[in-house]
């Protein structure tokens, strides 16, 4: 008799950075879930993933090498009620096929997590953290020591500037950010976009295009010494 534990349904929330896919990795290695789809929420107006600024293209391109479909979100920039609104009716979707676990790559940020906790209660799933409270610095070189490659597309101009933007991380990048910079950026000081490693069957290939920095608006979030973001435009080969 096969007294394997069969496995539990989840989906990832998936942005394409290094945190998403070494907490992929972890998951993947436990082999207590079964990752049924990537859910990515995206820009309505640009086709680019939030926050990260990377083309759908790319995205695909991931989930293609991943070997996980992808499921998507697309939403108004700056417009939380609606990206709530229309997550929680893409979970209620997916909950119909007996997936009640929502996988997060979250490491220590308390408010995200009781956030992500308490919308998910609304629908009755529950949420993972397969990287949660592990040492951030230890984090970053478990990543790269893997063999994964990751580059910079957007970084917060109270932490980092253009120099840092469009730059593949390394151990020397790592050691060169400043004291106040989190290792793994969970701050929000800089995001990543993950091209290789051994979640992908091949790397995805992709060339740097133009720099861009974009000002924040008035009364957009993060407050404080932000007053913009950096960008790298990745464009797919």
């Amino acid at each position: 008799m096969d007294d394997r534990k069969e496995k539990q349904k989840a989906i990832f929330c998936w942005s394409g950075g290094k945190d998403s896919s070494l907490a992929l990795y972890e998951i993947q290695k436990q082999g207590e879930y079964e990752v049924k789809y990537l859910l990515t929420t995206l820009s309505e107006e640009f086709k680019r993933i939030s926050m990260h600024g990377v083309r759908e293209e790319l995205l695909e391109a991931q989930a293609a090498s991943i070997g996980i479909p992808l499921k998507k979100v697309y939403v108004s920039v700056g417009s939380n009620a609606e990206y709530e609104q229309k997550m929680e009716a893409m979970l209620i979707e997916l909950k119909s096929e007996g997936i009640e676990h929502v996988i997060f790559g979250d490491i220590f940020l308390e408010d995200l997590r009781e956030y992500r906790e308490n919308n998910l209660a609304k629908v009755r799933m529950k949420a993972v953290f397969p990287l949660w409270k592990r040492d951030t610095k230890e984090l970053i070189h478990q990543f790269l020591n893997l063999g994964f490659r990751t580059i910079t597309c957007c970084v917060n101009d109270a932490f980092l500037g253009e120099k840092e933007v469009g730059v593949e991380i390394d151990t020397e990048f790592i050691s060169s950010l400043p004291a106040n910079v989190d290792p793994c950026g969970e701050n929000g000081e800089f995001h990543t976009f993950c091209f290789d490693g051994p979640i992908f069957k091949s790397p995805v290939k992709f060339e740097t295009g133009e720099k861009v920095y974009r000002p924040l608006s008035a009364g957009t979030l993060p407050e404080g010494e932000t007053k913009g973001f950096w960008y790298c435009d990745l464009e797919i080969m």
